[in-house]
């Protein structure tokens, strides 16, 4: 995803699958805490549904939508852990492995490793 895009700008955008069917709406932005750099999504997959992560890389952010290149079926089927809290090493794995992809480091991060805090919250 393009470095330069503020994660809170993402809340609320609406977000599309490889097809450019609608997904859901975004509802947190998760950083790595180690980089601070943009790494997941919670999207809101329907009016009373969960949320759904979606990684922010390789998505993309283009004309004030966020593209996630896979389908909607399997956005929907990603782990639930919740929202609100940081994701765990072993849930952020757990979420590469469901779409696929590499994590940032192939080897186990370390235990005392903290992924995901939220956009905008200050602890």
């Amino acid at each position: 995803m393009q470095a330069d895009i503020d994660p809170r700008s993402l809340i609320g955008r609406k977000a599309f699958d490889r097809t450019g069917a609608k997904v859901g709406t975004v509802d947190e932005v998760y950083l790595d805490d180690a980089t601070g750099t943009p790494e997941w999504a919670a999207v809101r997959t329907g009016l009373f549904t969960r949320d759904a992560f979606v990684p922010l890389e390789p998505s993309e952010f283009v004309d004030g939508r966020l593209r996630v290149p896979f389908d909607r079926a399997l956005i929907k089927d990603a782990p639930d852990f919740g929202v609100g809290r940081h994701l765990s090493p072993e849930q952020e794995l757990q979420l590469y492995r469901h779409y696929g992809l590499d994590s940032a480091s192939s080897a186990a991060p370390a235990p005392d490793r903290d992924f995901g805090k939220l956009a905008g919250h200050e602890e």
